[in-house]
């Protein structure tokens, strides 16, 4: 039989070790994000995978806020944040010191998640948009890669804190995978 761990049991880092220990090279960009429920799942997925940094912009709303934390549930503290009122902006800045810029969108010549190869030593920044809208146009046309999510249901698309953790989840497995095959 398997006995559920208790979390006391789960053996986790504590803020200030969190934030000392080495991070995985992936920053999130939320590109005018309108729920706060999202950005706290945002938050947590951020936190579970040792994500480096969350860029918030434009409409998207920044902590504290009781909406956020509820769904962060702490990780606003442990995560580092800033907030940018350009997402354009910021993918020209982030492209100028050489992080690779990925729109998480459905486009034209888009790369598929599954067929997405990344380097482990390789800064990403996935810029994840508005759950209406999606990524705008221009950030899309100024991102190095279009990644899009494989789907075949019915909806046009999935929401965006469940993209965050689909796209982060595979991409850190990949980075992981990369780093044990090295000499």
């Amino acid at each position: 039989m398997n006995r559920k761990l208790e979390n006391s049991e789960l053996g986790r880092l504590d803020v200030e070790a969190f934030k000392e220990a080495e991070k995985t090279p992936i920053i999130l960009v939320l590109d005018n994000i309108r729920s706060l429920n999202n950005i706290g799942s945002v938050f947590r997925t951020a936190d579970a995978f040792r994500i480096q940094k969350i860029y918030l912009c434009g409409i998207t709303a920044t902590p504290p806020h009781k909406d956020i934390r509820k769904t962060a549930l702490g990780a606003t503290e442990s995560v580092a944040w800033e907030y940018r009122k350009s997402t354009l902006e910021l993918v020209g800045e982030l492209k100028d010191i050489g992080v690779h810029t990925i729109a998480v969108e459905q486009a034209e010549n888009a790369t598929m998640l599954n067929d997405f190869v990344c380097d482990a030593n390789e800064t990403l920044a996935l810029v994840f948009g508005n759950e209406v809208k999606g990524v705008s146009q221009e950030v899309v046309t100024a991102c190095d890669t279009v990644l899009e999510i494989p789907q075949f249901g019915t909806k046009h698309s999935l929401n965006i804190s469940v993209s965050v953790g689909v796209v982060v989840w595979d991409l850190w497995s990949k980075m992981s995978l990369n780093k044990t095959k090295k000499p």
